[in-house]
């Protein structure tokens, strides 16, 4: 079965300040199985070594920019889910995430600052991955686990020009055409 996409889009992106997190949440999303990142505002450092990444280990995953993400939102062609801390606990809906999945596309609002009180309006789930202050980057990846079952930790990179070696102690990375 085909599954329709996962979108991440990353709200409330405040240059210099948030620079280290909008990268995490997009190197999260496509490591733990989204199909592209949206980053919002001038995030252009962020897209810069979330592509770097993707050209060096893999993909597809693409990076994109929008100075309107309030439209994003609006013009999604799917279902929409925003991560917060207030919104239902992510083991309540995640049955219904993974069905709303199946049939359509999801794009997942991660917020940085304070999120508008529209974005929780346009949601179809606002989803909290516990009620207690957290990093939105840990939100994130436990989101996609139980939207993938883990089915994400087992996937291959396509056009990738190292890997790594998984090792119980150590660090390897090898060329992607080495036969380790």
């Amino acid at each position: 079965m085909d599954e329709h996409e996962v979108a991440v889009l990353r709200l409330g992106h405040r240059p210099g300040r948030d620079n280290r997190m909008t990268t995490h949440v997009g190197l999260t999303a496509r490591a733990l199985g989204a199909d592209r990142v949206v980053l919002a505002g001038d995030a252009t450092q962020s897209r810069a070594t979330i592509e770097d990444i993707t050209d060096r280990f893999g993909g597809p995953f693409a990076v994109e920019q929008t100075d309107e993400p309030k439209r994003v939102v609006r013009e999604f062609p799917g279902r929409v889910v925003h991560l917060t801390m207030y919104g239902l606990p992510v083991q309540e809906v995640a049955g219904e995430l993974r069905d709303a999945h199946a049939n359509e596309p999801l794009l997942v609002v991660v917020g940085a600052e304070k999120v508008s009180f529209d974005v929780y309006e346009a949601a179809d789930w606002n989803v909290g991955v516990t009620n207690q202050p957290h990093s939105e980057v840990a939100g994130l990846a436990v989101l996609l686990d139980r939207l993938f079952e883990g089915r994400e930790l087992d996937r291959s990179w396509e056009g990738a020009d190292r890997h790594v070696v998984p090792m119980a102690t150590g660090k390897k990375v090898v060329p992607a055409d080495s036969e380790e």
